[in-house]
């Protein structure tokens, strides 16, 4: 439920907001992957009719046809979704068929670690000439603060064609509000593989250009989330979603940073952590890896420390936190040359199984998994590497990487020099691979308990 109610609003505001509490409204979804598709079960679970856009054919076709490209998403509940209206698209002239417009699409880096906005303009683009008046258009997408006023609101306004202008707080403004849209910011929360948290249990932040808008984000999210959590400005919701993420990136670094020092210390880390994690307050686990994976933590950092430059500003902590976290598949490609090396074997032409490529357990997602960046380390060096992951039959081309590899067997552990867990997916037996193998680097410490002196964990 939302936490503020606004005196009065507009005509215009007043009758989505009626749509919304009697579920009338089309709810409009932009971007159909990680965030977008769970938003839209939820929406379709709240007997909202969804209207989903995609530039992907391929992914329209499937949803058209109950199918999904999810693992965690069933058919079964696309078809549950078809029932309560869902629909795919790549036209975006349908824009002018929903009331709200929820705008989930990418916003990675470019090749200098620089915001890439590309997808969010050219979302802007496409929605500008099919925007009407009284429309509410909420971005999702994690980005630096005041990308929602300074990116997407000037070309909505400038390439409606119609005169449309965003309701605002500015004093003085002329603009009819028959001739008004709105605009706010509410951060995605999505945690793929979290099977502890339902959905609707995650608060839902968001912030409007001005009360009518906050209101309609936040009646529109109340509807699917039990609770919303008003902020003042979308400006002020887009450093919500980097404070978060930086949080977890930071705290990463730092274990990270002190499980170099315990290696050679000949201290535990995952001990170490275990127990300091008994302490029943000021104190909250972050566990060690490979590198940082996902869409969100090893991206946004970046978001803010670039925006900090245009206010003299360097943000010195995150930009450490993150050299830290980008160092980690150096650290690992060391660790397996040196474990290499005391078998007397050479990392030039050994042959590697790397055991998971996930950027984390039991999901299917390769957004920036270090495995990947592992893997072309490993083969810059000579060595012939083959991967497992029940969820990658094949790994192809992205935005970073172009491997073309294909998933190998798991029945002839022993031929490989070496079995690097990089991603601890839940059904490997651990136990059967160590006994299998000659060597095996553990990262992620998923053979604890098991006795063998084939462990090497870095």
């Amino acid at each position: 439920m939302s936490e503020a109610i606004i005196p009065s609003i507009s005509p215009a505001a007043a009758q989505i907001m009626t749509r919304l509490q009697d579920r009338q409204a089309r709810i409009g979804i932009i971007g159909l992957g990680y965030v977008g598709l769970p938003l839209t079960l939820l929406f379709s679970e709240a007997r909202f009719s969804v209207l989903g856009f995609d530039v992907d054919q391929a992914k329209v076709d499937t949803l058209n046809g109950g199918g999904s490209y999810i693992y965690r998403i069933l058919p079964a509940e696309i078809q549950q979704a078809q029932k309560a209206g869902f629909e795919a698209t790549t036209d975006y002239s349908r824009i002018a068929e929903v009331d709200t417009i929820v705008i989930c699409v990418p916003t990675p880096l470019n090749e200098y670690h620089e915001p890439d906005l590309s997808f969010i303009e050219a979302t802007g683009h496409a929605i500008a000439p099919n925007l009407r008046a009284g429309q509410l258009v909420v971005l999702e997408s994690t980005t630096y603060p005041g990308t929602t006023e300074e990116v997407l609101l000037p070309i909505l306004e400038k390439e409606n064609g119609a005169s449309l202008r965003a309701a605002s707080t500015t004093p003085g403004s002329m603009v009819d509000p028959a001739h008004h849209f709105f605009i706010a910011f509410s951060p995605e929360r999505e945690d793929p593989g979290n099977t502890s948290v339902a959905r609707r249990d995650i608060p839902k932040v968001v912030g409007g250009l001005d009360p009518q808008a906050a209101e309609l984000a936040a009646a529109m999210y109340g509807a699917i989330f039990n609770r919303v959590v008003r902020v003042s400005t979308p400006a002020a919701a887009e450093m919500t979603k980097l404070l978060e993420n930086i949080y977890r990136c930071v705290n990463i670094a730092l274990v990270n940073e002190l499980k170099l020092l315990c290696l050679r210390m000949g201290i535990d880390i995952w001990e170490v952590v275990g127990a300091a994690a008994t302490k029943p307050f000021g104190f909250q686990p972050f566990y060690p890896g490979p590198g940082l994976g996902g869409h969100c933590i090893p991206v946004d950092p970046f978001y803010l420390s670039w925006k900090a430059k245009e206010f003299d500003f360097r943000t010195r902590f995150i930009e450490l936190a993150g050299e830290i976290n980008t160092s980690m598949p150096y650290h690992v490609l060391a660790a397996v040359s040196r474990a290499l090396n005391q078998r007397k074997k050479a990392l030039n032409g050994a042959k590697i199984l790397v055991l998971g490529v996930a950027y984390k357990r039991d999901v299917d997602d390769l957004r920036e998994s270090p495995a990947l960046t592992i893997i072309e380390l490993l083969q810059h060096e000579s060595a012939e590497v083959s991967y497992h992951d029940p969820y990658f039959p094949k790994i192809g081309k992205g935005r970073k990487y172009d491997l073309q590899m294909t998933c190998a067997s798991l029945d002839h552990l022993g031929q490989y020099d070496c079995v690097l867990i990089i991603t601890d997916h839940s059904d490997y037996d651990y136990e059967t691979i160590v006994n299998q193998s000659q060597l095996v680097v553990d990262t992620r410490n998923a053979t604890r308990g098991i006795a063998s002196d084939k462990i090497v964990h870095c």
